[in-house]
């Protein structure tokens, strides 16, 4: 087995070497997250250079062949050191800031140059590509025509922007990587590998398996659930698409449809507070706002997306006669929830902390170790024979959990340490040990593709700080939409569709947030608003043609084309097209001004539209739609879409003409059928 193909199989199948590293990146982030030792700068370059270290270890030049291990590690101890370098000459490279000596250029370029080979292997070209149209600008701008032009930057100057300080490829990409979405990855991951997946597939199996269309609601509860505890969509595609596309296509469902299911409804999960995906918290950093208030604003267009997805569902069920599985084949909900409760124990906290105001760092770091206790716990508990004595173990632990956040960073350690040792000496609780393993190594490998992501994105951010060439692109917009906020909006949104074409969601958010989010917020759009619409439109690149990465993703399970399953999930999906523009007319949709009422009202009237849409769409409610029909509720949708004097009105009332009419229509077909 090669190691890139090592990479992606299980831990225990891993090159020891590979094993270790990874093992030790996680350790690294864990102790830094925990204890602080060392500074901000010397935490983001060690995270980068854990990261260059795997990825030339796992990921070989072209191809799937095997990495020439030679040289992929000198390739990656090069990238190591220079994190060595960063926190030996800490002191002496603050001091001279600005003022590089041959040896700051030489470990500059060496680490841009791994930086962009190692985003490459990981990513594909596009990405290096468009941030090395910026280091061009950077290098070559002055001689631009026009406003484009700038004043012209040395080498030197662009290397120490991008490689050293915290403007470039250690910015605040960089530091959400190596701080809140490591820990909430690695989080994700050990409830991953004690059951959680598992606890949520039986928990939406038991409650939907057997109603009518069952196997796609399976897949669609299931993903929004996942979302709770992991925000990577390709991921829920590969996870729990294994199991959901398959049982759709086994009671009915087109190959298209179900692989369409699947990959709108795990992109979702990027979307689903309270965990959400990794722009998030990188949107939460970089204007300044608490987590909370990122989670709280998208909590009622992710409601309403999965809510349009589950409806989309029901609709092709019933349009196609397509029946649940038997109700004695499905798992008991609440036999699952019972068997695995003590896994919720740590998302519970979580969501708490972190709508209790605390800090994701804080909240990630508390999650995490709460996690490892419960499994470490749960795994003596349930060796013990006596029953009393198992009721008393868990009112102890519960006791700990309670008294949790008063216990000191060191104590709780040393608790974990205390449940390792016992673990190690009881009967079949090295297992449980070697779960947790496998959780820290499956983290750090889950976290390569965001983190050099997030690294190289570091050079867009550079040099439009270093350029100030947003405020450029921002005044471009606004001159092409001449002041028109929906032609401003559209032209965003196109802009976030065509970037995500061949960039992952977070470089997609970085670029867009930086160049057209400014204009947005210039046309009086509602700061969080403003970044949300990118957001938004940055996942929807993953769903749209020809590229749809999540959709290629499940093409395999399905086994069918994935410009077909796109093809159906931007049908599917369509409140994620739909929400955005209705936030940004009237904000109290993200719960952003307002009050409660209008929140309400707003809700009501986007499920309502989407509703109607979601008719139009599978051309069938209580019976196939006429096109009359179809076009009667679509310009009722669009109505209460539109941010316009009385169009409200008109479109609740075109809406409740269409239902009217079609629900008498069908009851007059009734007897004729029957």
């Amino acid at each position: 087995m090669s190691e890139s193909q090592g990479l992606h199989a299980s831990p225990s199948e891993w090159p020891k070497a590979l094993f270790y590293v990874a093992l030790l990146f996680s350790i690294y982030q864990i102790v830094t997250a925990a204890f602080h030792p060392v500074s901000s700068q010397v935490l983001r370059a060690g995270h980068v250079g854990f990261l260059l270290l795997l990825v030339f270890l796992c990921y070989p030049a072209r191809g799937n062949g095997k990495p020439f291990q030679p040289l992929a590690w000198l390739l990656g101890l090069a990238g190591f050191a220079t994190f060595f370098y960063q926190w030996y000459f800490e002191a002496d490279l603050i001091q001279r800031s600005g003022d590089m000596t041959t040896t700051d250029m030489v470990v500059g370029l060496t680490l841009i140059v791994l930086v962009f080979e190692a985003a490459r292997r990981v990513m594909g070209i596009a990405l290096p590509i468009i941030c090395g149209l910026f280091l061009a600008y950077g290098l070559l701008g002055e001689y631009l025509p026009g406003d484009l032009a700038h004043r012209g930057y040395y080498l030197d100057q662009v290397v120490n922007q991008l490689s050293f300080g915290t403007e470039g490829l250690y910015g605040t990409p960089t530091y959400v990587s190596a701080t809140y979405i490591f820990l909430f990855i690695l989080f994700g991951s050990f409830l991953e590998q004690a059951g959680m997946i598992k606890l949520f597939t039986d928990f939406a199996m038991g409650l939907f398996g057997h109603k009518l269309g069952g196997p796609a609601k399976v897949s669609v509860v299931s993903s929004a659930l996942m979302g709770t505890i992991t925000g990577s969509g390709v991921a829920n595609v590969v996870t729990t698409g294994q199991f959901t596309i398959p049982l759709m296509k086994r009671f009915g469902y087109r190959p298209a449809f179900a692989g369409g299911v699947e990959a709108t409804s795990s992109m979702g999960s990027q979307i689903m507070p309270p965990v959400m995906g990794a722009v998030a918290f990188i949107m939460a950093e970089t204007i300044n706002v608490p987590f909370v208030e990122i989670a709280k604003a998208a909590l009622i267009p992710a409601l309403l997306y999965f809510g349009s997805v589950f409806w989309m569902v029901h609709l092709e069920a019933k349009r196609a006669g397509l029946k649940g599985l038997p109700k004695e084949e499905c798992p008991s909900a609440w036999a699952a929830v019972r068997d695995r409760w003590y896994l919720l124990i740590p998302l519970v906290v979580l969501v708490w902390l972190l709508f209790s105001g605390r800090t994701p760092m804080f909240a990630g770091t508390i999650g995490l170790s709460l996690t490892a206790i419960v499994i470490l716990g749960s795994a003596i508990i349930l060796k013990v024979s006596s029953f009393g004595l198992r009721i008393a173990f868990w009112i102890a632990l519960g006791l700990l959990c309670a008294g949790f956040f008063q216990l000191g960073i060191g104590v709780i350690f040393g608790v974990i340490a205390a449940l390792v040792a016992v673990c190690w000496f009881i009967n079949g609780g090295r297992d449980t040990l070697v779960i947790c393993l496998h959780a820290l190594v499956e983290g750090a490998r889950h976290a390569i593709p965001v983190g050099i992501a997030c690294a190289l994105v570091g050079v867009i951010i550079g040099i439009v700080s270093l350029t100030g060439v947003a405020s450029t692109f921002a005044g471009y917009i606004l001159a092409i939409g001449e002041n028109n906020l929906f032609l401003s909006l559209v032209l965003t949104m196109l802009t976030c569709l065509v970037l995500g074409m061949g960039i992952p969601t977070i470089p997609n958010y970085i670029i867009t947030s930086s160049i057209a989010a400014p204009a947005l917020l210039d046309l009086g759009v509602p700061l969080i608003v403003s970044h949300m619409f990118v957001f938004y439109f940055g996942i929807m690149a993953d769903l749209t043609p020809p590229v749809a990465l999540a959709c290629f993703a499940a093409a395999p399970i399905a086994k069918e084309r994935g410009l077909k399953i796109s093809l159906w999930a931007i049908r599917i999906a369509i409140a994620g097209f739909v929400v955005p523009f209705m936030a940004v007319y009237n904000p109290a949709l993200m719960m952003q001004g307002g009050d409660w009422g209008a929140t309400l009202y707003m809700l009501l009237k986007a499920a309502f539209a989407i509703g109607l849409w979601g008719a139009v769409f599978t051309g069938y409610l209580e019976r196939p739609l006429g096109w009359w029909e179809r076009l009667l509720a679509f310009a009722a949708g669009a109505a209460m879409i539109l941010a316009m004097p009385i169009s409200d009105e008109i479109g609740f009332a075109l809406g409740v003409l269409f239902l009217a009419q079609h629900f008498w229509r069908a009851r007059r077909a009734a007897p004729a059928a029957a």
